[in-house]
C-alpha cells in the first residue's frame, strides 16, 4: 500500500517550519526533513563561516549558517544552504527575519544522499536568485572544491583538489586557502 504525502502551501509550510522542532525543505508542495550532518560535513562547515567572517571584515557583506532560511519564490523552494553570504542589506521575506532571500554566494558541503540533488536540480533553482554570483560544493570525504562563478557567457566551473592552493571569490574580492578549508578534517580511507 503506498502511503499518499499531504501537500502543503508555501504559507502553511512556512507556519508549521516556524513551529517545528526539525527543520523541513519545502518543495513543491511537500515538507522533506532534514538529516544532521556529519563531523566532517560540521568542521568544513564551521571552517567556512570562520574564513569567510575574518575576510569579510570591513566590507558591506555578511555570513549566514544553516540556520537561515532561503526562499526562491519561482521555484516555491523553501531550503537552508550550509553557508550563505549577502553583500548590502538581506532582503527578508517578512518581518519575521528568518528568511532571505537575496544571497550572492552560497555554498554546500556535499553529502552522499544530496550530491546529485545539490548539483543538479538545487542549482538550477539557486540561479533563478537575481543576485546570486557564485557557488561551492565541498566534497566532505575527499579534498575537492567545485566552484562556479557566473559570467556573462554563463556560469564557470573551476575544480580544485589536493593540490591546489586556493579559490578566489570574485564576487567578495577575497582568497581562501584549499588547507584552510579543509582544516581539521578527518578522511575515511574506506568511504
Amino acid at each position: 500500500m503506498q502511503t499518499q504525502v499531504k501537500r502543503v502551501s508555501p504559507e502553511e509550510y512556512l507556519e508549521l517550519e516556524r513551529k517545528a522542532e526539525f527543520r523541513s525543505e519545502y518543495r513543491n508542495g511537500e515538507m522533506i526533513p532534514m538529516t544532521g550532518g556529519t563531523a566532517n560535513h560540521n568542521t568544513i562547515f564551521i571552517n567556512w563561516c570562520a574564513l569567510l567572517k575574518s575576510q569579510l571584515r570591513g566590507k558591506n557583506a555578511k555570513v549566514f549558517g544553516g540556520d537561515l532560511r532561503l526562499w526562491i519564490p519561482d521555484y516555491q523552494l523553501y531550503t537552508y544552504p550550509d553557508v550563505m553570504v549577502i553583500e548590502g542589506a538581506p532582503i527578508f521575506l517578512d518581518d519575521r527575519k528568518d528568511t532571505v532571500t537575496n544571497p550572492t554566494l552560497i555554498i554546500e558541503v556535499l553529502s552522499k544522499s544530496t550530491e546529485e540533488y545539490d548539483r543538479s536540480a538545487k542549482f538550477k533553482m539557486y540561479r533563478s536568485i537575481p543576485q546570486f554570483q557564485e557557488y561551492v560544493l565541498i566534497n566532505q570525504y575527499q579534498i575537492e572544491v567545485e566552484h562556479y562563478t557566473k559570467t556573462a557567457e554563463g556560469w564557470l566551473l573551476r575544480e580544485y583538489g589536493a593540490d591546489a592552493e586556493s579559490t578566489v571569490l570574485r564576487s567578495l574580492g577575497i582568497e581562501l586557502t584549499i588547507a584552510d578549508l579543509y582544516e581539521g578534517v578527518t578522511f575515511d580511507l574506506e568511504s
